[in-house]
């Protein structure tokens, strides 16, 4: 008997269907749909799904708030938006080349009139399959990358301010060899130099040591009654060079017996000395007014460092406090230090269970208020 054979059906592939079409084939299934939202909505990546016109078809919560203009609401054109003008290049090339695209994008966030915060995120974007549009997910680097800019800025910085004074006492150590100078006025000054290079290099690294131990939560407090405008005054009498330099007028408000306090004396000598040395280091015009007040009600002391210099600029502000950051990066090299006075002092007086606020006005008033609680 012979079998008769039919030829094979030729295969077809299906017709790609659009994003809204396959988002509307799952409203049969509600329940289903609902987790996959609750779900990316938990997420801290942003996810986002447009069409081929970059119309928004969905986007999680996420990515609502990297985009807080409401540029993700439901059917808008993601393409109208110039803030999202890089995105939507990454996502139409994505839909052009019909690949996954991956690359890293600037977004501006605007925090009130005249305040933005420039975010970083990086993108992953790719064809939604057997459809006509496309996803992406945003994961915000912005603070990865700002760390790794620190990081590499304190060590350009930490390098250049120990190889100046190491520098200059080895400069005078092969002089003192050379037999150049015997003795006397000279000898004197040679020692002088190299005793001031060491003290500025032992203050460095005591300052990292420092940070570093509040930070890591090994800083044992010793809680001791000490009178605070008594410490403000040693602060003053260690920084007497620099003031005569500098010619502040200085002001000092406490109570009359002078202010008492528990706390660890040793931290608050360095709060003091770093806020009041950065006011006179970043303003070298003379004249400055510099007050120091302290106040004690039932519930807290506050303390608050004031001046009327330069100040510190609005886009400053919201890192001041960072390890490492330094304001003025246009004017850094004018100024000496790595960076970390201002994250020792939020660090001790957090440590002390305080708070520390900063109120700029650049060219008008420089204020850090610090709040601690009556113990």
């Amino acid at each position: 008997m012979t079998a008769t054979l039919s030829p094979p059906k030729a295969r077809t592939h299906p017709k790609p269907r659009s994003v809204k079409a396959a988002a509307s084939s799952l409203r049969s299934c509600p329940a289903p749909q609902q987790l996959y939202a609750t779900l990316l909505d938990e997420t801290q990546q942003g996810v986002i799904v447009v069409d081929c016109g970059l119309r928004v078809l969905y986007a999680n919560f996420a990515a609502t708030m990297m985009f807080r203009s409401g540029t993700l609401r439901d059917q808008a054109d993601l393409s109208q938006d110039k803030d999202a003008a890089e995105l939507c290049r990454l996502l139409q090339q994505s839909l052009v080349t019909s690949a996954r695209v991956t690359a890293t994008v600037h977004q501006s966030l605007s925090l009130a009139p005249g305040m933005e915060d420039d975010r970083i995120y990086r993108v992953v974007a790719a064809p939604v399959q057997n459809t006509d549009g496309v996803w992406c997910i945003l994961d915000d680097v912005t603070e990865q990358v700002r760390t790794e800019q620190i990081r590499k800025d304190f060590v350009t910085n930490a390098s250049h301010e120990l190889r100046t004074p190491l520098s200059l006492i080895h400069g005078y150590i092969e002089t003192l060899q050379s037999g150049l100078i015997k003795g006397g006025p000279s000898m004197q000054r040679c020692l002088e130099v190299m005793e001031k290079h060491s003290k500025r290099m032992m203050r460095i690294i005591e300052d990292m040591l420092t940070i570093s131990r509040l930070e890591g939560g090994d800083a044992q407090l010793r809680s001791e009654a000490f009178h605070v405008r008594a410490c403000v005054e040693d602060v003053l009498e260690h920084l007497t060079p620099m003031i005569e330099l500098r010619q502040p007028q200085l002001t000092l408000d406490f109570p009359t017996d002078g202010g008492v306090m528990n706390g660890d004396r040793f931290y608050w000598d360095q709060i003091f000395t770093n806020l009041i040395e950065n006011a006179l280091k970043e303003n070298p015009r003379t004249g400055l007014h510099l007050k120091i007040s302290g106040e004690w009600t039932d519930d807290e002391i506050i303390f608050i460092v004031s001046d009327d210099g330069i100040g510190i600029p609005v886009e400053d502000a919201p890192f001041v406090f960072k390890r490492f950051y330094r304001c003025g990066k246009d004017r850094a090299h004018e100024t000496k230090g790595t960076g970390l006075g201002l994250s020792i002092v939020k660090r001790a007086v957090e440590a002390h269970g305080g708070t520390i606020d900063l109120h700029s006005i650049p060219g008008v008033e420089t204020s850090f208020v610090m709040r601690m609680p009556v113990r």
